[in-house]
């Protein structure tokens, strides 16, 4: 029995959101720690961001027509990627899905959680402040203002500590 059920909480199915950075990474074994007990279904995600410059669009490309050959290259860099981490032993015992989608990243998490039916998304904060934050905009707040479900965060700092120390 799941102890959650007990407070009306099941969590069979999380999204676990992937960079391919060491930071985005530092959830897996602190997350994998509390789904293994529970039996969860794990989902990878990683968002590929279109890079097309404003003069490749025009009023008359319909959306989603902006596939490059980089982009094909970036999509098929992350599917490997995410099939590498699948693979890793700490994995083993666990039901791994992956996805790669493109777009906005805070807009496809939210998307993918509803489509994949997430009961959660886990996810590591890059922790920037002031104008980094401004110009680079943050996911986890974006996507902890429009989830559904809850969001389960890691910050970077003490990640990034620990890596000092070690």
């Amino acid at each position: 029995m799941n102890p959650l059920d007990a407070v009306g909480f099941e969590f069979r199915r999380a999204l676990i959101t992937l960079d391919g950075s060491m930071v985005a990474e530092a959830i897996l074994p602190v997350f994998l720690r509390l789904a293994y007990p529970l039996g969860m279904e794990l989902v990878l995600i990683r968002v590929v961001v279109p890079t097309v410059s404003p003069a490749a669009i025009d009023d008359t490309t319909p959306a989603g027509e902006h596939t490059t050959p980089v982009m094909e290259r970036k999509r098929k860099e992350a599917e490997e990627y995410l099939r590498a981490v699948a693979a890793t032993p700490a994995f083993d015992g666990f039901r791994v899905v992956t996805t790669v989608r493109s777009g906005e990243a805070p807009h496809e998490i939210i998307a993918a959680a509803t489509e994949m039916q997430a009961d959660v998304i886990a996810m590591t904060t890059h922790g920037r402040t002031g104008l980094r934050r401004l110009l680079f905009g943050s996911v986890v707040e974006a996507v902890l203002r429009t989830a559904d479900v809850p969001v389960f965060v890691l910050r970077a700092a003490p990640v990034e500590a620990a890596r000092r120390v070690a």
